[in-house]
């Protein structure tokens, strides 16, 4: 039997980011996964060294990779029309799961287990998925400070939302990113250099 899974999650690079607005230079679902892992990755080791938590850093990474899987299916529903009420938000969050269980069934049986915990979220992973939406946040509004500094000011309301929503996830590992990481990705080459 011939398995669709990741041909399918190889479209990853195909679903464009932040449709409504004008952007100086796109970004793709792929890339978007790519920086959510990486700084979900981040957060989990913040946590075990800074905090004293035994997270499994890995696997936050992982979860981080496929978090957005659903929108090869989706497609990136602008966050307006997403959040716009309560019942548009459950609808797209029954949309969001069917499509990653249709994703999950391209995989082998034998390999299913292995990743229903990754677009699936267990209780012993919380935690991890937390970090996950932390990180997403955090990749978005990473996303506003290069536009910004591209000189695009479409990007600014955008930023300051973002920066409202991280302020109130509350989380620590998030406040210590932002105070010791953030800062950097304004700066230029040169001077990151």
């Amino acid at each position: 039997m011939v398995s669709n899974f990741f041909a399918m999650i190889s479209r990853m690079k195909f679903i464009e980011r932040w449709a409504l607005m004008r952007n100086s230079r796109s970004e793709n679902l792929s890339e978007h996964s790519l920086e959510v892992s990486m700084l979900a990755h981040a957060l989990a080791v913040i946590s075990n060294e800074r905090l004293g938590n035994n997270l499994d850093v890995e696997k936050a990474a992982l979860i981080g990779i496929y978090h957005d899987g659903s929108e090869i299916i989706t497609g990136d529903m602008p966050t307006p029309i997403k959040y716009f009420n309560k019942n548009i938000q459950g609808a797209y969050k029954e949309v969001e799961k069917q499509a990653s269980r249709r994703l999950l069934n391209m995989l082998p049986d034998y390999m299913q287990k292995s990743y229903e915990d990754i677009f699936f979220p267990v209780e012993e992973d919380a935690y991890l998925w937390r970090l996950v939406k932390a990180a997403d946040k955090l990749s978005a509004l990473i996303k506003c400070i290069e536009e910004e500094k591209a000189g695009n000011t479409e990007f600014i309301s955008a930023k300051n939302s973002i920066l409202g929503i991280i302020r109130d996830i509350n989380l620590k590992e998030v406040d210590i990113f932002v105070e010791e990481f953030l800062p950097a990705y304004s700066k230029t080459l040169d001077e990151l250099n």
